[in-house]
């Protein structure tokens, strides 16, 4: 009994702890205050997987991707998002996803640089010393497994 009755005072200092923080929450002012939503849709997907949503915020950011089922079955999706930036600029990426995996494009994305590009003097010095070691070990008898 006396086990009981501490387990039900541990719930009740627990429900007392949680009253006083969600009190104490309600008091206090937004961080920064909501955003209004200006434009939601959304379509739920039909018996062939085609389902959309979109929706624009008064901050403007702006969301919106349309799908459907696969030709093997799983899921293909199309859209795109876009947010302001601090200097007024909007970055926006759009995607692509499907058999092929994500792909998405976006001037904010890094590049890989062109190929070919020069290489830098200290692969050139390991790929020879490889080359190198490889002849030394042929000419030893070594069965050299790639």
């Amino acid at each position: 009994m006396k086990t009981s009755i501490c387990a039900t005072l541990r719930i009740l200092q627990a429900l007392l702890l949680v009253l006083v923080a969600v009190t104490a929450a309600d008091k206090l002012p937004f961080a920064s205050p909501p955003v209004a939503i200006l434009r939601s849709a959304q379509v739920n997907p039909d018996e062939f997987g085609a389902h959309s949503t979109q929706f624009e915020a008064e901050n403007g950011i702006v969301f919106a991707v349309a799908g459907s089922e696969g030709a093997a079955g799983g899921a293909n999706a199309a859209g795109s998002w876009s947010y302001p930036l601090e200097d007024g600029s909007v970055a926006s990426v759009r995607f692509v996803a499907d058999e092929n995996g994500f792909q998405p494009e976006s001037s904010l994305l890094p590049v890989a640089p062109a190929f070919p590009h020069p290489i830098p003097q200290f692969v050139l010095d390991q790929i020879e010393f490889a080359r190198l070691e490889d002849e030394a070990k042929a000419r030893e008898g070594i069965l050299i497994q790639a």
